[in-house]
């Protein structure tokens, strides 16, 4: 489903059609999935579009760019590294292609978004909110629902850690997509208490292509260089 169309043109996956006909002079664009329809009318020559996971935080409005994943803990000897493998929702944009990342003309998704606060009611942030199981191969998933993140973590304390949750800033995320939706990032443990997570420009497999992203776009990314720090600890 992902990847960039001349239009008129029809694209269907899982539960999601989206198309472009021309109509009277004027090209109509229409989305339908489980969760509604969309109709927008495109006054311009034929060009092309771009279907593209973008960030999850978006929908039903922009409450948050914090994206936290839960779950089950796991612990972590001293001084040691280990990568596994969660799934995290995706949101999906439609791009009018033109100079530079595009514009968007639809953003839509097919999880309905939870919100959880990380951290205390005075100085804590709003997080998009989502449980994951843990796995120790790439899983299988619906890509038009899920993409999965590769996560490598790194304790560089003292002693036993466990770790049960993950806090991802969206405003500097890089997607990859093929058969999939993917993400990297490293996640290196100081304490209980304090953790550095960032996000890896890379694909978890070869051959993956970059995804249009919102912040792009809108051009707030922050650069890749600065983590996000959790400090509030790395589990309840």
């Amino acid at each position: 489903m992902f990847g960039e169309y001349d239009y008129p043109f029809l694209v269907e996956s899982g539960p999601v059609r989206i198309e472009i006909v021309e109509d009277g002079g004027f090209f109509i664009y229409h989305r339908s999935s489980d969760h509604g329809e969309v109709h927008k009318i495109i006054c311009g020559r034929r060009g092309k579009i771009v279907v593209s996971p973008v960030e999850p935080v978006n929908l039903p409005e922009e409450v948050t760019k914090y994206l936290e994943i839960r779950f089950t803990p796991v612990v972590i000897e001293p001084d040691s590294v280990q990568e596994f493998y969660l799934k995290f929702p995706i949101e999906i944009g439609v791009f009018l292609k033109g100079k530079g990342e595009g514009d968007i003309l639809d953003i839509f998704g097919l999880t309905r978004a939870k919100y959880s606060l990380y951290g205390t009611p005075d100085d804590g942030i709003i997080t998009r909110y989502y449980e994951s199981p843990i796995y120790g191969r790439i899983p299988v998933c619906d890509p038009v629902r899920e993409g999965v993140l590769s996560l490598t973590v790194r304790n560089s304390s003292r002693g036993w850690v466990e770790v049960s949750r993950v806090v991802i800033d969206c405003s500097s995320l890089y997607l990859y997509y093929k058969n999939m939706v993917s993400l990297a990032g490293q996640m290196e443990i100081f304490s209980r208490d304090i953790a550095d997570v960032r996000i890896d420009d890379r694909p978890i497999v070869a051959e993956m292509i970059p995804a249009s992203l919102l912040s792009r776009a809108r051009k707030t990314i922050i650069p890749d260089k600065i983590p996000f720090t959790m400090e509030y600890g790395v589990d309840d």
